[in-house]
């Protein structure tokens, strides 16, 4: 069964930036597409950035749009997001995701496999 483990997160001040890791185990995720959502207290986890494949057309979230960029390396089995000119309001607990290819639709899509989250606090 899919496994998912974040890390990467940590405090940065704003302005600052950070590459977030997912490794997975237990399958390859050549046949899975992938998503990172992130999530507030209190809030809804919500889509970030999603895509179906390395060549596949990327998603972003309008806030984070040219200040984050996803990524994947099969290979390594591993899934980036690399995260640019961090404000305050990103600020959350990041996820990553993975659903297969047949039943992908974006970021909305039904993900059934998650990881337990990496902490991203931005501060001065």
């Amino acid at each position: 069964q899919l496994r998912l483990v974040e890390s990467g997160g940590g405090l940065v001040q704003p302005g600052g930036s950070l590459r977030l890791s997912c490794v997975a185990s237990g399958t390859t995720l050549d046949t899975y597409s992938i998503g990172w959502f992130r999530r507030v207290p209190g809030k809804d986890r919500k889509g970030i950035s999603c895509i179906c494949s390395s060549d596949g057309v990327a998603i972003y979230a309008a806030s984070v749009t040219c200040r984050f960029t996803i990524s994947r390396d099969n290979s390594a089995n591993t899934i980036y997001l690399q995260v640019n000119n961090l404000r305050p309001k990103d600020a959350a607990v990041y996820y990553c995701t993975a659903v297969p290819h047949d039943l992908y639709g974006g970021c909305d899509s039904t993900f059934g496999s998650w990881g337990k989250g990496t902490q991203v606090t931005v501060s001065s």
